[in-house]
């Protein structure tokens, strides 16, 4: 379990509970999971997640054809974005 007393392996942070929108990437498809408890560095953003957690999006993202809500968003190329 994530305590507030864990430090950051990349900045020696602190690590502080928080409720995230995670990123989940699973055969070449990426996944958000909405509500994912994890531990977030409160210096440089780094999240961290309980073996339990990790486990349980690998579940959903195994059984992603469950899923029924999609997101559309825009997609630029960086080469060809202007300002």
């Amino acid at each position: 379990m994530i305590k507030t007393t864990d430090t950051c392996e990349y900045c020696d942070g602190t690590i502080e509970p928080q409720v995230v929108r995670a990123q989940f990437s699973f055969m070449k498809e990426i996944i958000f999971i909405d509500n994912v408890p994890a531990g977030v560095c409160n210096h440089c953003g780094e999240r961290y997640y309980d073996a339990d957690v990790y486990k349980h999006m690998e579940y959903i993202a195994k059984n992603r054809k469950k899923i029924k809500k999609t997101v559309k968003f825009l997609m630029a190329e960086y080469n060809t974005a202007t300002g």
